[in-house]
């Protein structure tokens, strides 16, 4: 029993990754599965596709590193956050689709609530904004929509949960109806000073508490997954949202370290240590990890659409087969022309957050060829990064009196891009560290459950094995900084005012 096998269930696929007792890479499978998107700004999961490609991949990965089930040692989960499961208790069907993250459907309501005046409220107990991204509006819908389910619900038949709570309740027969504090705090619903389920907003939205799952450290005891699944019990002793684990994975322990995540969207958490800071910029408090007990906090800033714009360009636009041509092509686009993408295809998250704007384009002529859109479509990574960055050092300084981020440590798919993590620097003004393990949320879940049965190092020594491949240093004059931040900051505010 010398291996962690790591779940990363992810927006678009399903992934199992092998880690050896040396944390190294073993072996890795991964699964795609289908977008459903019923209506404008609505976007779901088949919640059967969520277990069947998480179970097969775990069966692949044990089977393509020559491995049985009887040498994995224990199991971590890290999952796509905020995305909202309701099934029945007895025989965990769920009752309607995964509502994810990305969805939009409550703008409306959370816009009737911010007007009633309980944001203040829902903000200091939660650290979040009301806003249709986190899971309590759209668990409100469900109950709301679905027949028959409010009156189930009160009776105690259904359950809630994020992805994570899904995949313990099918991993452990529906012995086990858990989450962790870090995907609690996304929840809207989990008040993280107190460290409790907040009776005053599921009250406010009209949600049972009964349907909610227990909260447990990031490294815990989360039951075993059943026997039939793998040939014998594996336990499951880690478990958090996905930028929570990547926050690990990048060993940021120490308040003021702080990492960028590009994957779907992109999400930069920095650690504030055991005091949860109140943004005065509209970023998120959360929960980085929870640790015997103890919680540690971080600011994040959210952007919903990152990774995604590349793939807007191969589906959406058809301007490219696969995504490894848009860095080529950025490489060709002409430098006389100014083109600005803000791809607000499911409206602004921070500093923003406007739920209802949608994406545009800026600076067109009719020379504008797929070369420009492919870089105007990374630059808009950098641009909103930065965004990002501006907000957390004014937060920062007026917490620690220390405004700058010394380094940004970077990770997710679209940090292997040379092209796009050189123009992140420069439009930062700051350097970016790039690691040599790029697996680095599926490494966090891994070494939770790793250190949570002894079989990997504590904090410290497990920092001291971060490396580094890359550091990208700021190359581009101030003025043509200043200049290309600024032609970003004109085309937000147009797309926000249309």
């Amino acid at each position: 029993m010398t291996h962690i096998l790591a779940i990363d269930q992810g927006t678009t696929s399903s992934r199992a990754i092998l880690f050896d007792s040396d944390m190294k890479l073993v072996a890795t499978a991964q699964e795609e599965f289908r977008q459903h998107y019923p209506d404008s700004g609505w976007v779901e999961h088949d919640p059967n596709d969520l277990w069947s490609t998480t179970a097969g991949t775990c069966r692949e990965v044990i089977e393509r590193a020559g491995l049985r089930g009887t040498d994995i040692a224990a199991i971590g989960i890290t999952n796509q956050r905020e995305t909202t499961l309701v099934w029945d208790r007895k025989t965990g069907v769920p009752i309607y689709n995964a509502i994810v993250w990305q969805d939009r459907r409550t703008a409306g309501y959370c816009r009737e609530l911010r007007e009633a005046g309980h944001e203040p409220m829902v903000n200091d107990r939660t650290g979040l904004l009301l806003d249709p991204y986190f899971s309590g509006t759209k668990l409100k819908w469900i109950l709301d929509n679905v027949d028959g389910a409010r009156a189930r619900a009160e009776k105690g038949e259904l359950l809630f949960g994020t992805v994570d709570s899904f995949l313990i309740w099918k991993l452990t027969g529906g012995a086990v109806h858990a989450t962790d504090a870090t995907n609690a705090a996304r929840t809207l619903l989990y008040d993280i000073r107190k460290g409790r389920w907040s009776a005053t907003i599921c009250e406010l939205l009209d949600i049972p508490m009964q349907m909610l799952p227990e909260v447990r450290d990031t490294a815990a005891d989360y039951g075993v997954a059943r026997a039939d699944l793998f040939g014998c019990d594996i336990p499951i002793r880690g478990v958090a949202g996905d930028q929570q684990a990547a926050t690990v994975g990048q060993a940021c322990f120490t308040p003021g370290m702080m990492k960028s995540t590009y994957g779907t969207g992109c999400f930069a958490l920095l650690n504030t240590g055991q005091v949860p800071v109140a943004s005065q910029n509209r970023l998120l408090t959360t929960i980085a990890y929870q640790l015997d007990g103890q919680p540690t906090y971080a600011l994040e800033g959210s952007i919903f659409i990152a990774g995604a714009v590349v793939q807007w360009l191969r589906d959406g636009l058809k301007v490219i087969r696969q995504a490894s041509e848009t860095q080529p092509l950025a490489e060709q686009a002409d430098p006389a022309q100014n083109v600005v993408l803000v791809p607000a295809f499911t409206g602004l998250g921070a500093p923003y957050w406007n739920a209802e704007c949608r994406g545009a384009v800026f600076g067109l002529t009719r020379n504008s060829r797929p070369e420009e859109f492919a870089r105007a479509a990374l630059e808009s990574v950098g641009f909103q990064t930065r965004d990002l960055l501006e907000a957390m050092r004014a937060d920062w300084a007026a917490q620690a009196g220390e405004g700058q981020v010394a380094t940004l440590r970077v990770d997710g798919g679209m940090s292997a891009s040379d092209w796009a993590m050189q123009f992140l620097s420069d439009i930062i003004d700051a350097p970016v560290d790039r690691p040599e393990v790029l697996e680095t949320t599926a490494l966090g879940a891994a070494w939770l459950a790793g250190m949570q049965i002894g079989l990997y190092p504590g904090c410290e020594d497990f920092a001291r094995t971060w490396a580094l491949e890359r550091q990208f240093t700021p190359a581009m004059d101030a003025g043509e900084r200043a200049r290309k931040y600024g032609a970003w900051q004109r085309a937000v505010a147009a797309t926000l005012s249309f």
